[in-house]
């Protein structure tokens, strides 16, 4: 009999062990009969007796042997079911392991009946609470988690318990470089997710913490992230984000030097005399939870779904916008095919997807070209001139949102090494951007890059005309307009008898002021509600876009893409405006069509992945160590049944296009036989 038969109607998984240990109980199974059914045995090396193999059994007897052979711990020193009091009332602890010379004493407590983190904690807590024990381990056998008692109210996170021969002290103590936090990152080896660290933050600590929980946890990932790059330049450092057995006063002034070296070196996200709010005592807590967790990656999901969950809490989701789902960035950007040579901008950034993701691509090209390994385009090693120069020289960013432009920035000050040009500006009033880069406040986080921005304007005087290469946005669809002021500067704020209409929808002038951004010959890729393309009302506006571009191709995207924000149904519109010599206008053309069939996301907004059996025929070699993506919890089956990149993250089941030759072509490639077809300038012949 498999274990994974007996766990198949269960929440807990085998991910946690090992084959060999797997094999070894699934061997010594044996068989009874109890009440005319056929019921799994195996004999447990602490009771001494033969024990029913119920899902739960299973981990614990698992976890025994990680006990035992991982880590010396003999079996004399331990009890499963052993009684812990609350009052009159008794409740049994999965395993404890008893203290080497107080033998009565708890020392480290197990929790395996609560299969789920937040409820197994809890009774752990309790237990340990109850007994006194320092160190308690909670797991499913899918994630697991290590915790330090500090007193009643704190447990800390720490990155493993001490083996038979250690003490809890050694295992805080000790130092560690980038090659441990590689290895040892809890996205992979607990199975979590940055964003179900924040909650689980949030519930314990931060709401108490009389903070604002947004700026309190960017500062942490900001400072985070700093103290790895360092790391990545430097593999003999030690990692500073992290306790080593400080006192948390201690602590506290670590973590604050090195935000503000963060802070000097990564200017304009945070004011010079920012400081970290939390207490010692909150900040140790959160330090415990984050430093096994390793924030740069080859991709930046596991950040940028934090940032979401941040950005969510406050007042983004009202104004109808929302973070573009990574694939839908990737489909665009491969279609749009962005040069090194070429300006690129997004008016209503967000977290800054679509102009990191075009470094991406670019980079690809650099590296490529200077024959360099291209594994990890998102890493903290030092970057090539040629791709520092593209990200500080043609890559531009607005957005209206404070807190995320400066989530944005962050990720392209990292990019850059330093320098960006994401601007903190309301694109569709440029009439008063003058007041707002007059403003020395203003000046002393954005003038450098201002000062880019100014040269790609058609009119030295003028803020409306620019003559950028590519534009790729997400514009807000809620909410309409309704200042006369600025209504009466666009065409598409007339009525059709020329007279200027009361309100008018955000998303519809932003395709005429994206329009503005582009030069002749320049090309757009922007997300619209599905009635834009064909409603009887907004027929104008389709018409005003024939006028100005041609029309290469509309993507309809499935209506799950944006949730759990939003259920609008929307779709990818992609143009290149008319120019005698990149795109001469004509009259009668093709267009691209498309239609998303893939829902990449169940009704409730969760991501559906890739399974091996949606595509038998693509060998696995993945290293066991590579980086997921923070998606593990979503899955709801043992990761081997599912499909990993070359990074080992899971693949969002779309039909976009071809994830790196290991799914089938999509949309995107038809695009680029149809683009050379036509001789689009962009992608020839």
């Amino acid at each position: 009999m498999q274990l994974s038969d007996i766990l198949k109607d269960s929440n807990y998984k085998l991910t946690q062990f090992s084959q060999d240990k797997i094999d070894f109980i699934e061997s010594h199974i044996f068989e009874k009969e109890v009440r005319g059914k056929i019921v799994p045995y195996f004999n447990c090396h602490v009771r001494k007796r033969e024990i029913k193999l119920t899902s739960e059994e299973v981990i614990r007897q698992l976890y025994i042997m990680v006990l035992t052979q991982d880590l010396g711990y003999p079996t004399d020193r331990m009890e499963v079911e052993y009684a812990v009091s609350f009052g009159r009332e008794k409740k049994r602890a999965d395993i404890v392991i008893f203290d080497k010379d107080q033998t009565t004493s708890p020392y480290i407590m197990v929790e395996l009946k609560k299969p789920k983190l937040k409820d197994g904690k809890e009774q752990l807590k309790s237990y340990c609470n109850a007994t006194g024990a320092p160190i308690g381990v909670w797991s499913n056998g899918e994630s697991i988690s290590y915790y330090h008692r500090k007193d009643p109210n704190y447990f800390e996170d720490i990155p493993g318990i001490p083996r038979a021969d250690q003490k809890l002290s050694d295992i805080l103590e000790e130092r560690w470089t980038i090659e441990d936090l590689v290895e040892r990152d809890k996205l992979v080896t607990e199975r979590k997710s940055l964003k179900d660290l924040i909650l689980e933050l949030e519930d314990e600590v931060l709401a108490n913490a009389g903070v604002d929980v947004f700026e309190e946890v960017f500062k942490l990932i900001f400072t985070k992230l700093y103290d790895e790059m360092e790391s990545g330049r430097n593999h003999n450092r030690h990692l500073e984000f992290r306790n080593y057995g400080d006192t948390e006063s201690e602590l506290k002034e670590k973590v604050q030097r090195l935000f503000n070296r963060a802070k000097n070196k990564w200017e304009g996200v945070f004011t010079h005399d920012a400081q970290i709010m939390l207490t010692p005592s909150h900040l140790s807590i959160c330090v415990s939870s984050l430093q096994d967790v390793k924030l740069f990656n080859s991709n930046l999901d596991v950040v940028d779904e934090a940032f979401e969950y941040l950005i969510s809490k406050s007042s983004k989701g009202e104004k109808g916008q929302y973070f573009t789902p990574r694939y839908v960035i990737d489909m665009c950007v491969k279609m749009l095919n962005p040069q090194e040579h070429e300006t690129m901008i997004d008016t209503a950034a967000g977290s800054s997807g679509f102009p990191v993701h075009t470094i991406f691509h670019v980079w690809e090209q650099i590296m490529k070209d200077e024959g360099l390994d291209k594994s990890h385009l998102f890493t903290s090693e030092v970057k090539s001139p040629r791709c520092v120069d593209y990200v500080e020289d043609n890559v531009f960013a607005i957005d209206f949102d404070e807190k995320t432009v400066r989530v944005a920035r962050t990720l392209n000050l990292i990019a850059g090494d330093g320098q960006t040009n994401v601007l903190h500006l309301n694109t569709l009033d440029y009439e008063r951007w003058d007041e707002r880069t007059d403003d020395e406040h203003w000046q002393d986080i954005y003038f450098k890059g201002w000062r880019k921005l100014k040269k790609l304007r058609v009119k030295r005087d003028s803020n409306r005309d620019f003559e950028f290469d590519v534009l790729m946005a997400n514009p807000p669809f809620a909410g309409d307009i309704k200042e006369s002021r600025i209504i009466s500067k666009y065409e598409l704020g007339k009525k059709p008898n020329g007279k200027y209409q009361n309100k008018v929808g955000r998303d519809t002038l932003f395709i005429e002021r994206n329009l503005d951004f582009l030069k002749p010959g320049g090309r757009m890729a922007i997300v619209l509600p599905q009635g834009r393309f064909n409603n009887s009302g907004d027929k104008r506006i389709r018409e005003y876009i024939a006028e100005q571009c041609r029309i290469l191709g509309v993507v309809g995207l499935h209506g799950n893409v944006f949730k759990p924000h939003t259920g609008t149904k929307t779709s990818v519109l992609l143009v290149q405006k008319w120019d005698d010599e990149l795109c001469p206008k004509v009259e009668d053309y093709p267009i691209f069509f498309a239609t998303m069939q893939e829902p990449s996301k169940d009704n409730s907004g969760d991501k559906i992945f890739v399974r091996k059996k949606d595509y038998p025929n693509v060998e696995q070699n993945i290293n066991e160590a590579a980086n997921p993506t923070d998606s593990y919890n979503d899955v709801s089956e043992d990761l081997d049944q599912y499909l990993l990149d070359s990074h080992g993250h899971l693949i969002v089941k779309h039909d976009l296009f071809n994830h790196d030759g290991l799914t089938q072509d999509g949309i995107a490639e038809a695009f680029i036989e149809f683009a050379k077809k036509e001789g689009l300038s962009f992608w020839g012949k």
